[in-house]
């Protein structure tokens, strides 16, 4: 399963809104075959690792396989066919699955079906690994939501500007760089008006290959703004998410202004909040924050998370934040 989760890493930029699934299968040689989803439209994980298997041993070199999946088979046909059928076909003897497929189309069918045709099938393998992968998908899959990623950069004092609005740069060129891998795993990003005319930024997928997300501007976007072409939007946010989950928007990727991510971190609608911290004090209480708007009135009413992941880019810190699940 280690093999089949490292696999799916290299599809995370470039399959959504289908899930990114990695496939290992070992065959009766000791060979650990893998494979990964292809983008839309093409081959799945378990397909790539059984042509591979086949190209490399012959048509029933899957024959008896043990097969590690991330993600539960799919059992229906779309733009594909069953993965279920194409494991049975083969001939695999066990498929285990790091965890079930929430998918109404999925939801449990793909391992009756290998079931009912007397393959073995175990599931719960390295299940935290694949949740944690997965987190944005599942998270799309069960709620009907995006996955809502607030990414911020500050320096260790928490200030994001100087008081003459100049902020670029507070972080290192490897911090830009990682921050640059979440805007190609999201697919849409989202910008107050505010900061579009500040900084005028692109918002593309330029530092790491990867697909531009679709961008957002919450209010309107000067004519001649870089951010276009892009989509201008006035209102209530969850009717905003709610019609992006439809469109197959998996991830988003908030990416400020303070008053946005107030706006978004109030009305609780952030999933993981990733925060760069540049070795470098703003030294007083006159430059930017992270969040600006009006905050807890008092100590006990605090917003408190659960650190899931720091760890150094470049000089930087990077902490990775999610809500206490009893919250």
């Amino acid at each position: 399963m280690d093999r089949a989760v490292s696999a799916a890493s290299e599809a995370r930029r470039w399959v959504s809104p289908n899930p990114w699934v990695g496939c290992a299968i070992q065959t009766a040689t000791g060979v650990v075959y893998t494979g990964a989803t292809e983008p839309p439209g093409q081959r799945h994980a378990e397909i790539v690792a059984l042509d591979k298997a086949r190209n490399a041993e012959g048509p029933g070199a899957c024959k008896g396989a043990n097969v590690a999946t991330t993600l539960e088979p799919c059992s229906h046909t779309g733009r594909t066919g069953p993965c279920t059928d194409a494991l049975i076909d083969a001939g695999v003897a066990t498929v285990h699955v790091g965890v079930g497929d929430p998918d109404p189309l999925v939801a449990g069918s793909g391992i009756s079906a290998l079931r009912r045709a007397g393959v073995e099938v175990t599931t719960g393998t390295r299940t935290e690994a694949v949740e944690r992968q997965l987190a944005a998908y599942l998270h799309h899959r069960r709620t009907g939501f995006p996955y809502v990623v607030a990414k911020m950069a500050a320096t260790l004092d928490g200030r994001t500007a100087a008081t003459d609005g100049t902020s670029q740069w507070i972080t290192s060129a490897e911090a830009r760089h990682d921050a640059h891998i979440l805007r190609a795993e999201s697919d849409a990003i989202i910008v107050g008006a505010g900061t579009v005319r500040t900084d005028d930024p692109s918002l593309t997928v330029r530092h790491v290959e990867g697909r531009d997300p679709k961008r957002i501007v919450l209010g309107r976007a000067p004519s001649e703004a870089k951010i276009h072409p892009c989509t201008e939007y006035v209102g209530e946010l969850k009717p905003l998410l709610t019609d992006l989950a439809a469109q197959g928007v998996v991830q988003v990727l908030v990416e400020g202004g303070a008053r946005t991510l107030h706006v978004f971190h109030d009305a609780g609608l952030i999933d993981l909040y990733v925060i760069y911290f540049a070795p470098a004090l703003m030294g007083g209480d006159d430059g930017s924050a992270l969040i600006t708007g009006k905050g807890v009135g008092t100590i006990s009413d605090l917003w408190r998370g659960e650190i899931v992941r720091a760890q150094m880019v470049g000089c930087d810190l990077r902490v990775d934040l999610v809500a206490r699940p009893n919250r």
